[in-house]
């Protein structure tokens, strides 16, 4: 049978079939015909030539160029991330690659990139300092920025002077530059730190006048990541969770920042509290308040920075460079760090990076998929390089059973014997803790945003939105809840019944298996979940995680669970490359392609978008209308 009205039957089998007849049409249609399809692959002929010959001709430059691509002595590191901090590329690999050498990259920094180069220069004698330069990068979390600027604290330590310098920061680069011995703003710049904020937007009065009905079915009463669309405000317990784990954020950056500028905790929340007034008596320069208020150790246009730096014995630099330096990018693949990962093939600490909404299936990098990244936990595990795992978590969490995929696999790894230590970086909530929950131990920095344990699920019905334009919806049905989630109908109150029971299961699991994993009984984690969100710092001490450290700190503790010793093996676990990817990303990430495009060579930028033509890499996913999702979601992003 079929539910198809248009389906044909099969032929008999006792019965030819007639051949249909071939359609002549006349001359001239054949033709044009004929004329389209040889302009087609002429087309295709030409692209392709074009494509592999630039490709050649770039492969060409980089061999010719392959000489004098050294970093010399008394050479600068350079650190001018652009765009966002990430633990892992949202692009693919070969995207990302033919982006490099066309100049039009994805705009995204991996954070143990800078990490890798970082450490890296600390033990290298041909770099004299680092030059960091943060305004032009997006800081999504702190404790991103605390990872980097621990690594930035150790290169110090290693005797070598870290100078930060940039036009306008803001408290998130900031916070990256006061780590460096000295801080230095151009005279039209300033530093502009106003503290942290969370609105959202609410969508009630919008939704009642098209008159589409929100059925919202939670448990928790701090989880509030559904409120806007029910509410035309904020309530006041979704108030007073987000003051608390803000504040927790604030006083964090108020007390680090002022013990590494050496000012007073009190005297510089003042000082921002008050930032209005004190730009007015500065007469509008944010450059010299920043000084005032020892933020900043000096007013320097770049030309002056180039000459203080010449004049404390860096040699001049070639061509524009006005002193002897490399970039990120260039030292990376100078160390050859760039494809560190793939390199790695001894037994030890496997890391799999799990970013991003968690979301059923499977999932591009840069967003977390329920098979996909159960799959990679799986493959790992029966990986037999793999002693001990690391699984690094920057989520604010996604569909309950993605999430419970997720977890199930971070279980079997440890019935199977292999340590499991969690690194929470930014965000770990919600459904990223639920992913996290299992491991043996949990790390958190002390402003990782966790917590929000707690799940929702949302229902639209739009029948009043029909009624609007004169469409109503009637039938039949052959059992109470047959036809009950068409959305064109009033929900059904057995539906909400339905409905909230499931999620009050989904809340129970949750907070029972938090108690089983963390140790306690189920009462003692109801206590501090119903989506409440927390600080690292306030997670410790209410029993959720169980160290603070960085993601250093959660693989050496792996290695020493899994009686590694000293020398071991660390690899990231990412979706493997085809050869041509693999042959792009070496010849992208080469020294001497770094080489080749400070001479200007590139490929045409529209060769990066030629990857965005084909359906495969551009992944679109639909919800599932007239179906609710149960969600472990945090909207707990500050700003």
């Amino acid at each position: 049978m079929t539910d198809r009205y248009d389906a044909v039957p099969p032929p008999l089998p006792d019965r030819p079939q007639p051949v249909p007849p071939r359609r002549r049409g006349n001359g001239f249609g054949r033709f044009m015909l004929g004329l389209g399809r040889g302009l087609n692959i002429t087309r295709l002929v030409i692209i392709n030539v074009i494509f592999f010959g630039l490709l050649a001709a770039f492969v060409l430059a980089i061999v010719i160029g392959s000489r004098g691509n050294a970093v010399d002595d008394r050479t600068v590191l350079v650190l001018a991330p652009e765009g966002a901090l990430v633990e892992q590329y949202s692009a693919d690999p070969f995207s990302r690659a033919i982006g490099r050498m066309s100049g039009d990259g994805v705009k995204q920094v991996q954070v143990r990139d800078l990490v890798r180069a970082i450490d890296s220069a600390a033990k290298d004698d041909r770099i004299g300092r680092i030059v960091l330069r943060p305004d032009r990068m997006q800081a999504g979390g702190f404790a991103a920025l605390r990872e980097v600027g621990a690594a930035l604290d150790r290169f110090r330590k290693a005797g070598k002077p870290v100078l930060a310098w940039g036009a306008n920061m803001d408290q998130g680069q900031y916070y990256l530059a006061a780590h460096a011995d000295k801080v230095y703003i151009d005279p039209q710049g300033g530093i502009l730190a106003t503290g942290l904020a969370n609105y959202r937007l609410f969508y009630k009065d919008m939704l009642d006048r098209l008159g589409v009905q929100v059925h919202l079915f939670r448990v928790g009463q701090f989880k509030s990541a559904a409120e806007p669309f029910i509410l035309d405000h904020a309530s006041p317990e979704s108030k007073e969770a987000d003051a608390f784990w803000l504040g927790g954020l604030w006083t964090t950056w108020i007390d680090e920042v002022s013990a590494m500028r050496r000012i007073g905790a009190n005297d510089l929340r003042a000082d921002i509290d008050q930032l209005a007034t004190r730009v007015r008596d500065a007469k509008g320069s944010l450059a010299e308040l920043a000084q005032e208020e020892k933020l900043v150790d000096g007013i320097l246009t770049e030309q002056q920075l180039v000459q203080l730096l010449r004049k404390d014995g860096v040699p001049a630099g070639k061509k524009d460079q006005g002193f002897r330096q490399v970039d990120l990018s260039g030292y990376l693949a100078d160390r050859g760090l760039t494809n560190a990962d793939m390199l790695q093939t001894g037994n030890g600490v496997t890391v799999v990076v799990a970013e991003g909404e968690i979301t059923g299936g499977k999932q591009a990098q840069g967003t977390i998929g329920g098979d996909s990244t159960a799959a990679l936990i799986r493959s790992v595990r029966n990986d037999r390089r793999t002693r001990a795992l690391v699984l690094r978590v920057n989520s604010p969490g996604g569909e309950v059973y993605a999430a419970e995929q997720i977890r199930r696999e971070v279980e079997r790894t440890r019935e199977a014997g292999i340590p499991v230590v969690v690194s929470m970086g930014d965000v770990a909530a919600s459904g990223g803790y639920w992913i996290s929950m299992n491991a043996n131990r949990i790390y958190a920095e002390p402003n990782t945003i966790t917590g929000s344990i707690g799940i929702f699920g949302m229902f639209f019905t739009v029948p009043d939105t029909l009624a609007k334009i004169g469409v109503k919806s009637d039938g039949v049905a052959t059992s109470p809840l047959a036809g009950a989630f068409d959305i064109s109908r009033p929900l059904d109150p057995n539906v909400g019944v339905l409905i909230q029971s499931i999620i009050d299961k989904g809340y129970r699991d949750f907070v029972g298996n938090v108690a089983k994993a963390r140790g306690k009984d189920f009462a003692s984690i109801d206590a501090i979940a119903q989506g409440r969100v927390w600080t690292g710092q306030q997670a410790l001490d209410r029993g959720l995680v169980d160290r603070l450290g960085s993601l250093d700190d959660a693989i050496r503790d792996a290695a020493e669970q899994a009686k590694l010793g000293k020398d071991f093996s660390v690899r990231y676990a990412e979706k493997p490359m085809g050869a041509f990817e693999r042959f792009l990303t070496s010849v992208g990430d080469s020294s001497e392609a770094h080489v080749v495009m400070s001479w200007g060579v590139r490929l045409p930028s529209w060769v990066a978008a030629l990857p965005k033509l084909a359906p495969e890499w551009a992944l679109f996913r639909t919800a599932e209308a007239g179906k609710p999702h149960v969600y472990a979601y945090c909207f707990c992003a500050p700003r």
